[in-house]
């Protein structure tokens, strides 16, 4: 466990609440690999943000099955304050004292936009206070106090967790073997699904039966990924088409469903 993470555990009596982001596109393959023990002692709210990006009747059905014994909010946090969740923070508050509650979260799922929404700019970082430790961040704002937690990736995931999370965004696609083999992996997975089609006609591509290695050399000549003499820079065109996905440029995808994560086919056919 990173050195965060430890110190978030040695301050878990002090805390009251647990909120725990993930994105609502991979609600399965983006929970934060703490918060499963944390949730053992302390309550768990659970916010699925960048619901913009995900499909949204696939995001109703996650929050009906995650919403057993704990409240489940999906939030468009470019777009819209928390309104509704800060109320229900505030409703929790102790009466002695301020609620004191962690963000918790994994690389590039929203965690510091909801905390951004929750504190505010204009809020500064907060020290000294007196039996809780000064070697994580702490902000204050009106009757919460809140502590930032270094975002973890679970080291012990599946492979498959993995490759879905390089494709959004929370993992570094060169640890997996580089941006054209997560493109190809990513390719091949929504194909089988029936939800590539849809992606290419972004960039006005016309979706055909043939090896993923083929489509990836037609975005990349679309996108102008050459280099000298014409040839195609798979590299760099799946740089694009992964980054295009993780911020959203390619509309709402939902990778997973209740019940049946998807990232467990991901190879190729043998």
């Amino acid at each position: 466990m990173a050195r965060g993470g430890r110190k978030l555990a040695e301050l878990l009596e002090k805390l009251d609440l647990i909120v725990e982001v993930r994105d609502a596109r991979a609600p399965f393959s983006t929970s934060a690999p703490l918060v499963s023990s944390f949730a053992r002692t302390k309550p768990v709210m659970l916010v699925l943000a960048k619901k913009d990006l995900a499909a949204p009747e696939r995001t109703r059905l996650w929050i009906r099955e995650l919403e057993r014994g704990r409240e489940v909010w999906a939030l468009d946090l470019r777009k819209e304050r928390p309104t509704g969740l800060r109320k229900a923070l505030s409703a929790r508050k102790p009466g002695h004292r301020e609620l004191r509650m962690a963000v918790m979260g994994i690389p590039n799922v929203g965690k510091s936009m909801l905390l951004n929404a929750l504190v505010g700019k204009a809020q500064a970082r907060v020290g000294g206070i007196p039996g809780l430790t000064r070697e994580v961040s702490w902000y204050r704002s009106g009757d919460l106090l809140i502590v930032d937690s270094p975002g973890i990736l679970d080291p012990h995931a599946e492979p498959g967790v993995h490759r879905m999370l390089s494709w959004l965004g929370c993992a570094k696609a060169e640890v997996l073997g580089g941006f054209e083999a997560a493109a190809l992996d990513f390719i091949r997975f929504l194909r089988a699904r029936g939800l590539f089609g849809p992606l290419l006609k972004k960039w006005e591509i016309e979706e055909r039966d043939e090896p993923e290695e083929w489509t990836l050399e037609r975005l990349g000549r679309r996108l102008g990924c050459l280099v000298a003499g014409g040839a195609v820079d798979r590299e760099l065109s799946g740089r694009r088409l992964l980054d295009a996905f993780s911020s959203g440029k390619l509309g709402a995808v939902t990778l997973e469903l209740p019940g049946d994560p998807l990232w467990g086919d991901t190879s190729p056919s043998s």
